[in-house]
């Protein structure tokens, strides 16, 4: 039997952060076919991920905020695709990386997030590679959809972290260890709110018969 080498496809994600220290990965099996998960993907609503337990970590996250009477009000919608389409993205510290229309969708941010408090640096797509002020911790994520035998998909979510200096990365570890578990939550929940959207597309689109 001879094997053929498979050849390996680049990722908006390696190109924005392509050295990290910390990372969590998750990835769901989804029965519809990729355009409807990249579909359903971009056009999430991270303010309708909801389960007990992560409602529950999203309270105990905000402890600090409410004890200084600094909650903000959260805005109406956090739409990934209004971090590609529109001014939207100027109201929160996320911004779109990068797309690849119909396979990956890649998003940063930059800050502090080890302080009760976070707090966040305004910073544009073109400049997030080469940041490099010390005293951050770079955050930047990427859904990726996969075909997946002739019918499914698998839907990626991946979130790598690096900071600035050794300073840093030695506070930032010590968070880590804490928040880790909590960060694979929110990851798993994220896809289970992509993968509801996306199989109850696929059942629209073909009543009768799944998505195939």
């Amino acid at each position: 039997m001879t094997t053929s080498a498979i050849a390996a496809v680049p990722l908006l994600l390696d190109s924005m952060l392509p050295v990290f220290r910390f990372t969590r990965l998750e990835s769901v099996a989804v029965a519809a076919d990729p355009g409807a998960v990249y579909g359903a993907a971009r056009e999430l609503d991270l303010l309708s991920v909801h389960s007990p337990l992560f409602d529950a970590l999203m309270w105990a996250r905000g402890l600090a905020d409410r004890a200084r009477h600094r909650m903000p009000l959260p805005p109406p919608t956090m739409r990934v695709a209004d971090l590609f389409d529109s001014a939207a993205k100027d109201e929160q510290p996320w911004v779109g990386l990068g797309e690849d229309p119909g396979r990956e969708l890649a998003v940063g941010a930059i800050g502090k997030v080890w302080k009760p408090t976070i707090e966040w640096l305004s910073v544009t797509p073109g400049d997030f590679p080469a940041f490099a002020e010390p005293g951050w911790a770079k955050i930047a994520a990427a859904f990726v959809v996969h075909p997946y035998g002739e019918h499914r998909s698998l839907l990626t979510y991946e979130a790598r972290t690096a900071c600035t200096d050794a300073e840093t990365t030695e506070r930032f570890a010590r968070y880590w260890a804490l928040t880790s578990a909590g960060a694979g939550l929110v990851l798993r929940e994220t896809l289970r709110t992509v993968r509801t959207a996306a199989e109850s597309r696929a059942r629209s689109a073909f009543p009768c018969g799944g998505a195939g």
